[in-house]
């Protein structure tokens, strides 16, 4: 992980947004994400607050529109199921376009597209501008339990390592005139399965006992915690945006 390993979503760029270090860039997603969880849904007014202030961070990110838009595909069975509430919806009901619909459904189908699809676009924000490294050391700084930090090191290290030999495996079964398409052949499929399990635990074994050797205690390394940390002045540039949503959310809240 010392080479700082980047993933599918990271946006190689020289912008404000990056060069912030990545606790508080989690902090300030999660609190923004908080506030805009905690809006009434009736309060129209703040959620387009809450879009332009994504809009103000994207740019400063140099996060392009389109990339955001193509990235939220994520969020399309959830839409799909806001979709279905005004339809299935009980309570009174309003003629839209010629179909009857629930208002109550017509409002948490507006709620669920309207939070997703802002938590969705501040979660890519995150993943665009930090690396899969930092995103670890960011959740190390913030005092994440070193279990599941340990455990989400180790897994992004050797994803690319399983996910290889995999390939690997499936190569050689096909070569052989294995075709995982027939039925019939799914236990050599489930064969390699578990001969794959088998290999990812001797090498996890292997590590670990290479780790110990060299001194690991079961922390991370001091220098993690150390160099690169977070300033006063850092906390309050990154405190701007969830400072802002938190006060949209209390003005909403006592508007509504």
């Amino acid at each position: 992980m010392g080479a700082g390993h980047a993933h599918v979503l990271y946006r190689d760029a020289d912008s404000p947004v990056h060069r912030l270090p990545p606790e508080v860039k989690i902090a300030a997603m999660v609190a923004f994400t908080v506030a805009v969880v905690a809006t009434p849904r009736a309060a129209f007014w703040a959620f387009g607050a809450y879009a332009l202030l994504v809009a103000v961070v994207a740019a400063l990110a140099r996060v392009s529109p389109r990339w955001l838009l193509t990235r939220s595909a994520i969020e399309v069975p959830f839409v799909l199921f806001a979709f279905a509430l005004p339809v299935i919806g009980a309570g009174e009901r309003i003629d839209v376009l010629g179909l009857n619909l629930s208002t109550e459904g017509l409002y948490g189908a507006w709620n669920i597209l309207a939070k997703g699809t802002l938590g969705v676009w501040a979660s890519l924000l995150l993943a665009a501008t930090t690396t899969t490294r930092d995103l670890i050391v960011g959740l190390d700084r913030l005092r994440c339990p070193q279990i599941i930090t340990q455990i989400a090191t180790f897994m992004l290290r050797y994803l690319d390592v399983l996910v290889g030999e995999a390939r690997r495996m499936r190569v050689a079964r096909i070569s052989r005139g294995d075709d995982p398409r027939f039925l019939w052949q799914l236990r050599g499929f489930a064969a390699g399965i578990g001969a794959l399990f088998l290999r990812a635990f001797e090498r996890g074994e292997r590590v670990y006992l290479a780790m110990l050797s060299r001194g690991y205690t079961g922390r991370m390394p001091a220098v993690w915690q150390g160099a690169g940390a977070a300033t006063t002045g850092q906390w309050l540039v990154a405190a701007t945006v969830p400072l802002l949503a938190g006060t949209v959310a209390a003005t909403a809240a006592v508007l509504t």
